[in-house]
């Protein structure tokens, strides 16, 4: 058995997350402590008790969802997991790239979560409320979403933001640009396009000045080349280089998310079991709608901990 370990992204956010973990593990309540700390504040308070619209806004999001994928991650290392010699591969979605990036060793805890605070805000501020958008395209092949973007970008910015496999690819870009590839996708045979309720038109090139902001964050933080491999958002390949890591993650604000390609790269590559680590149950989805060859189970509470480690450890 082959095993990868998968991080997930922005959605999965829920009020209440990580709470039963912290009262279980004194390794996760760590982990949120340090956390909170690095930020200089509780976000753990937000975590654990909301207001669901304070926990969902991107800069409170992206930090909360690295949190308590670590913590399960430590959790785990605590019962006796070394992911070096039983984990083949990290890779996350998005901002889980960077929860990949921190169980990988590439970043320290507090420095992952200060990088993720700079990107949330930089991604908020990179556009307007209102200028940008992003859709769903459900049911269209990859080639025909790339066409109706081409098309409807003659009136502005328009692009895969994520391919999330599964018949489900995401649009970013200007607002406008974006309601006209969505249209252009239903007369073309999409079973649905769905305007998202995002705030900002995230992984599409008007993410540009968060992308710099990323680079300058990026660049002034310590790093290591990961204990294992990491497969790239931008690139759906593996990376072990430190500075080239932190190039990708600076292209990735405004790049694709390639995650069915992801999912088919570990599929080819002799992966059985992609474990997800945190909240949520999104990317177990996903890796079944993509190729059902590869096992995908999710751990995020106490009761998914026993047996993952007796899994792990067999």
């Amino acid at each position: 058995m082959t095993i990868a370990f998968t991080f997930p992204g922005q959605g999965s956010q829920v009020v209440g997350m990580g709470k039963d973990l912290a009262e279980n593990f004194t390794e996760a309540r760590a982990v949120f402590e340090e956390v909170d700390e690095a930020l200089g504040e509780k976000l753990s308070d937000v975590m654990f008790n909301g207001p669901e619209d304070t926990l969902t806004l991107t800069a409170n999001a992206q930090p909360a969802l690295m949190a308590v994928s670590i913590a399960v991650v430590r959790v785990l290392q605590a019962k006796g997991l070394d992911l070096k010699s039983r984990v083949a591969y990290v890779a996350g979605h998005s901002l889980g790239e960077y929860s990949a990036l921190c169980a990988a060793g590439t970043f320290s805890l507090a420095d992952t979560a200060r990088l993720l605070r700079i990107r949330g805000n930089a991604m908020q501020a990179a556009v307007p409320v209102g200028v940008g958008a992003m859709a769903a395209i459900i049911g269209l092949e990859h080639a025909d979403v790339v066409a109706v973007c081409e098309e409807a970008a003659a009136i502005g910015a328009c692009q895969i933001a994520n391919d999330n496999g599964g018949g489900q690819i995401v649009i970013s870009g200007e607002k406008a640009a974006v309601e006209r590839a969505a249209g252009l996708a239903t007369d073309r045979g999409a079973k649905r396009a769905i305007l998202l309720p995002v705030s900002a038109p995230f992984h599409s090139t008007l993410m540009a000045p968060a992308a710099e902001a990323m680079r300058e964050a990026l660049a002034g933080v310590k790093k290591a080349d990961p204990a294992v491999p990491v497969i790239a958002n931008v690139r759906a390949t593996p990376v072990t280089n430190a500075e080239e890591i932190a190039a990708l993650l600076v292209e990735q604000v405004t790049g694709q998310v390639r995650w069915r390609e992801t999912v088919e790269w570990f599929a080819g590559n002799g992966v059985t079991t992609l474990y997800e680590l945190g909240s949520g149950k999104v990317l177990t989805g996903l890796a079944r709608r993509i190729d059902k060859t590869v096992n995908g189970i999710s751990v995020g509470g106490p009761a998914d901990i026993d047996a993952a480690v007796a899994a792990l450890m067999a």
